[in-house]
């Protein structure tokens, strides 16, 4: 008879953004002497603190993160890359001995590394060269608009200012005839090299609604302002991917005059409950999420041992 082979363990903690994730993964790491691999699209990016809710240098001192403060602002950094380099880093704790809690709101990167990702068609320089142009003439939302009647479920799924995401669902379309949405469907996403347990933190809305609202406001009194005015110094351009995130376009646009603070951090507001929002429907649609309130602590660490010890 084969021997089994035995899969990697990983802990994945997830939710939208503003339920506690960090906070309770600093927590939970100590007691199982894990070490945590940020899923978060944006904390990969150096300069980018306030606004990334990034964990304190405190906190990465107290606990070692990977993958946080691996790329320059203007540096394209996708699910793929991410599933590589986390996966890389499990091996090796796993070989170690060590736990893995896998730490963020980036679903993509979260269904990436537990369950691959599609094989699309290759990239077509000439056509993704037209599509920035017309990114550039008539903005994000035209062209989620042109996928929208295209690829109504997936334009659903990406952010109405996440180009990038917006470009290659178009490519795929234009390259193959089919829909990105039906090539993930037919994927179905089981390319499972790890035993996972997926942990999800959730909230009332109103509730999480205020957090966000409460967070925003604490950006700006920490600095983001002065963190985004460093970042246009150091010479990255506004229409860089990290800079067109959330926090920092809305400061991009008070810096220039084009918004006052007042309106920068009602948007600001806005657009993350927006956000949030669409974290939840794609993870909503995700059937192996075992969903807490994140003050269930002990509830959620007597699960997370219960997974880890079997």
């Amino acid at each position: 008879m084969a021997e089994k082979t035995l899969r990697p363990k990983i802990v994945i903690i997830l939710g939208p953004t503003g339920t506690g994730k960090t906070d309770l993964s600093l927590k939970l790491a100590p007691e199982l002497d894990a070490e945590i691999i940020s899923a978060d699209s944006m904390q990969v990016y150096r300069f980018m603190d306030i606004g990334t809710a990034k964990p304190s240098p405190e906190e990465r001192s107290r606990v070692r993160h990977h993958l946080v403060d691996i790329a320059d602002p203007d540096e394209d950094f996708n699910a793929a890359r991410f599933a590589e380099k986390a996966g890389e880093i499990i091996r090796r704790l796993n070989a170690e001995g060590r736990a893995v809690l896998v730490v963020g709101g980036t679903g993509l990167y979260i269904r990436a590394l537990t369950g691959g990702l599609i094989e699309g068609p290759s990239p077509d320089w000439e056509l993704r060269r037209r599509l920035r142009e017309d990114l550039k003439k008539f903005g994000a939302a035209h062209l989620h608009e042109r996928l929208k009647q295209r690829d109504e479920l997936a334009a659903s799924r990406i952010g109405v200012n996440d180009a990038v995401r917006i470009i290659r669902a178009l490519e795929v379309f234009e390259r193959g005839g089919e829909t990105i949405s039906k090539k993930q469907e037919a994927h179905g996403f089981q390319q499972r090299q790890y035993d996972f347990l997926k942990i999800g933190l959730q909230l009332p809305r109103q509730e999480l609604y205020d957090r966000i609202n409460r967070r925003c406001e604490d950006m700006i009194e920490r600095g983001i302002i002065g963190e985004v005015r460093h970042l246009l110094a150091r010479g990255y351009e506004e229409k860089a991917r990290a800079l067109h995130s959330l926090g920092y376009k809305h400061i991009i646009g008070y810096i220039r005059g084009e918004l006052s603070l007042e309106e920068a951090l009602r948007l600001m507001q806005r657009d993350t409950r927006n956000f949030a929002k669409r974290q939840m429907t794609w993870f909503k649609a995700e059937k192996d999420i075992e969903w807490f309130s994140p003050r269930a602590e002990e509830s959620i660490l007597t699960r997370v041992r219960g997974f880890v010890a079997r």
